[in-house]
């Protein structure tokens, strides 16, 4: 597929995305990346803030739609009556960009009507997007070329789920012995929902706090591959723009899953 087919949109923030990441790739050899611990213990470096700063400006620039960051979001008696809203990680990973790990990525996602229906996701060190929109498909790009999502069908006789390295809890592991999960696939970022869309893993549980602008553009993107994600307090899709921007437990599953067959882990 031809890049001058993609939604125009959808282009203008693939372009950003990618210069997002040439901008965190000046600070990544850096030995003084983080700079400061944020209020949830989280860490914060230049790279996110100029990642941040330069997002932004260019989405400002193009559109005059709200901007709701990580790094800089407003209260909800501002937002509330946004019909449609950027969601942006402009560092989605601190923690392995500062060990170095390579697995970072920059997350923009366009939210309408509370849903995803635009994302992107790319990854500064392999230079690969991930990206997709609404009834067009879901792609990835690296230095090979264009591909459509998923890459391949996940193998039915060998249940495989990804999860993080650095977050996994107790409900986690419960999750894959009472499923029976043969292997587990760890990835950092939003690289867990590119790894279900690709047909890498079956699942993707994630039973610790995320924020809405850490899966939105990976809802969209494992979505239009073909998969879907589940809020495990309603049990309905993820809505966006919520009073509190801390999603609820979800999973996030490819086709071929059936969900009913899955136990979830009793949750206080």
């Amino acid at each position: 597929m031809d890049e001058n087919t993609f939604p125009k949109m959808l282009v203008e923030l693939i372009d950003i995305s990618r210069n997002a990441g040439k901008i965190i790739l000046n600070y990544y050899n850096d030995s003084r990346k983080c700079i400061e611990i944020k209020e949830d213990n989280s860490p914060l470096t230049k790279a996110d803030l100029e990642s941040d700063k330069y997002i932004a400006t260019r989405l400002k620039e193009l559109y005059d739609i709200p901007i709701v960051s990580e790094e800089n979001y407003p209260d909800h008696n501002v937002r509330k009556d946004y019909t449609d809203l950027f969601f942006v990680d402009p560092l989605d990973g601190t923690k392995e960009f500062i060990e170095g790990n390579g697995e970072f990525t920059v997350n923009i996602a366009y939210v309408k009507n509370n849903k995803p229906v635009m994302g992107v996701i790319y990854t500064p060190v392999t230079k690969t997007t991930f990206f997709a929109a609404e009834d067009f498909g879901s792609y990835m790009e690296d230095p090979e070329g264009i591909k459509e999502l998923p890459l391949c069908e996940t193998k039915s006789d060998i249940l495989t789920a990804t999860g993080s390295r650095k977050h996994a809890t107790s409900l986690d592991s419960e999750f894959m012995q009472m499923n029976n999960v043969d292997q587990v696939v760890p990835a950092g970022s939003s690289l867990k929902f590119c790894k279900v869309a690709m047909g890498h893993a079956h699942l993707y549980p994630r039973f610790q706090g995320s924020m809405e602008w850490d899966i939105a553009a990976g809802h969209i993107i494992a979505k239009e591959a073909g998969c879907k994600l589940l809020d495990l307090k309603t049990m309905k899709e993820p809505e966006y723009n919520k009073e509190s921007l801390l999603n609820n437990y979800f999973i996030t599953f490819g086709p071929g899953i059936d969900i009913s067959s899955i136990d979830i882990p009793e949750m206080s």
